[in-house]
């Protein structure tokens, strides 16, 4: 074992874009996974912050692949560089540089992105420079499943996330009773998707960890479905009884675990003025009869008949005044919490302060709100949003539930592979430049995992913001039953994938669902055109730009006067 010390500055420059790498994943894949849930309210910030924090790490750290391929999908093979591996540790520099520019620059800018898709497109440019276009793999077992994926993933995705909400919407949204359907519907919905995970989990998270036979994977996807909707049936049912049809107001979330004991709790009291028994998931969005009495409202309208839910224009000033007069008081106290302690930059509590900002910035963004802020991409963004059925904001509690269990399964299976693929080709930068040894298959060091995984959570939490306010809402309107369909017709989108061995994009099927979902409306102006064209945009110079600077890199690098001789 030779470690090639005269190249410990390529092994530095590699760790530091390998951080900046993953911390992009983090910021844009990530994120765009966990914009729907936030978006539909089923899941606060911070709550997304938390799942996504233990799901990521705990799928890499406990099932995660141990075993990374040298180059991504075999665009390239490790035997042309046989005779001079530190040649390899330089092109995977040279990659892992041109796909993290790329990645940041596009996280910046709000474009979902396939992080998988950019270091493609690195490895192919070094692959180019090093050793022409010839030594590329462009048949359908390289290079041409990317293009096909661009149209397969979003377009599978959106059929089975239609196909899901289709079902969900007139078997239960449309029904005279939909609370009383969703009790009905809500365990099955639980046991299919605990199933559908399941397989994710068997097939795609933990395939490298469990090994079971076809009448194994059968058997635990079935009993893990059918002891889940038992348990639904037995704890949450009665819970869901208690909140929604009794209007428990008390009621907390641990109390899921009493089960029928909750069916002899007590008379409710009255609820006090001012409690919310439940998130209102259509808060904020208003509904066409909404948007016209605001537009006569705007339009200096004083016929208060015509409009009996619209302030006028004198009450409206009245009660502006008096919001103006009582705001101050709250917003001074919140502007002082937001004040540095007093004391040099240098003192604890202000070191404090400055990083405990740092970190915690993103989770503080109210991204729902800064979804509905109009821009060039998103057009009348209320126009299209009332255009959209509101349905009973009880019967989307439950799917809240369905949601939550989507969102951190996909975290899951997203760490579980997707994590190591990420710090592939930093593992291979480090097994050449500690061994100066070459292998088809490259052993990824638990270090990395961890050093990889951490770098993703850094890059959720203090950017993953940024990805989430330009999708969700931006693209139609989201609430918990819609966001469930989008999720789990993305999921079986993956497990599709994963069996066809297809090297589809969580970013492409999760917005090819979203679209999916926003045509079951019935209006194609649900949907805002212009932003998912922007967001295809971003999928199409994905490979090639990312292929183009690090290519440029690595051919600047190798053709430059004396570099043989350094050697």
């Amino acid at each position: 074992m030779v470690t090639l010390h005269q190249y410990d500055y390529l092994f530095a420059i590699g760790t530091i874009f390998a951080f900046l790498d993953a911390w992009n994943i983090g910021a844009n894949d990530v994120a765009n996974s966990f914009a729907t849930s936030v978006s539909s309210r089923s899941l606060t910030m911070k709550q997304a912050m938390l799942i996504a924090t233990c799901m990521e790490f705990a799928g890499s750290m406990a099932v995660g692949a141990r075993v990374s391929e040298t180059i991504r999908t075999k665009i390239i093979t490790t035997k042309l560089f046989e005779q001079e591996p530190s040649l390899l540790m330089l092109g995977m520099v040279c990659a892992v540089i041109g796909s993290s520019i790329y990645l940041t620059a596009a996280t910046k800018m709000g474009l979902p992105v396939s992080t998988t898709h950019s270091i493609m497109g690195g490895v192919i440019g070094v692959g180019i420079a090093a050793i022409g276009v010839d030594g590329i793999n462009w048949g359908w077992s390289g290079v041409s499943q990317v293009f096909a994926a661009w149209a397969i993933a979003p377009g599978i995705a959106g059929a089975f996330g239609a196909i899901i909400f289709l079902i969900t919407k007139y078997g239960v949204m449309l029904r005279r009773n939909p609370v009383k359907s969703a009790f009905i519907t809500v365990p099955v919905y639980f046991g299919i998707t605990s199933g559908l995970l399941t397989m994710l989990i068997v097939w795609k998270g933990a395939s490298s960890q469990i090994k079971l036979s076809d009448a194994e994977c059968a058997g635990v996807i079935v009993g893990v479905a059918v002891g889940v909707a038992l348990l639904v049936c037995v704890f949450f049912l009665p819970y869901l009884h208690r909140k929604l049809v009794l209007g428990d107001w008390q009621l907390k979330w641990w109390h899921v675990i009493q089960g029928p004991l909750l069916l002899k709790r007590g008379e409710v009291p009255p609820c006090p003025e001012g409690v919310s028994e439940i998130e209102d998931f259509y808060r904020g969005h208003l509904t066409r009869e909404e948007l016209e009495a605001k537009r006569a409202q705007e339009g200096n309208s004083n016929d208060v008949e015509a409009h009996p839910n619209v302030l006028s224009s004198t009450e409206k000033d009245s009660t502006s005044s008096n919001v103006v007069a009582s705001n101050p008081p709250g917003e001074s106290a919140l502007a002082n919490a937001r004040q540095p302690p007093p004391g040099p930059w240098y003192a604890p509590a202000v070191m404090f302060y400055w990083a405990k900002r740092a970190f915690f910035r993103g989770v503080e963004k109210d991204v729902v709100s800064a979804q509905s802020k109009s821009n060039i991409l998103t057009g009348n963004i209320e126009e299209m949003h009332a255009r959209v059925s509101h349905y009973d904001n009880k019967a989307e509690y439950m799917y809240s539930f369905l949601q939550i269990l989507t969102a951190a399964t996909s975290s899951f299976t997203h760490g579980a592979n997707d994590v190591s693929n990420a710090v592939g080709p930093y593992a291979t930068i480090f097994l050449i430049w500690h061994t100066n040894h070459l292998s088809d298959k490259v052993p990824v060091p638990t270090w990395i995992l961890a050093f990889g995984g951490g770098a993703i959570v850094i890059g959720l939490w203090t950017y993953g913001y940024n990805i989430m306010r330009n999708l969700g809402n931006r693209i139609t309107l989201h609430s918990p039953s819609r966001g469930f369909s989008m999720e789990l017709g993305s999921a079986i989108t993956v497990i599709m994938a994963t069996r066809l061995k297809l090297p589809i994009s969580t970013t492409q099927c999760i917005t090819g669902a979203t679209v999916g979902v926003g045509l079951c409306n019935g209006d194609w102006r649900t949907i805002n055109w212009r932003m998912v064209a922007w967001i295809y945009m971003g999928w199409f110079i994905t490979l090639p730009v990312a292929g183009i600077i690090s290519g440029c890199l690595m051919g600047i690098i190798i053709n430059a006067p004396q570099w043989g001789n350094s050697t």
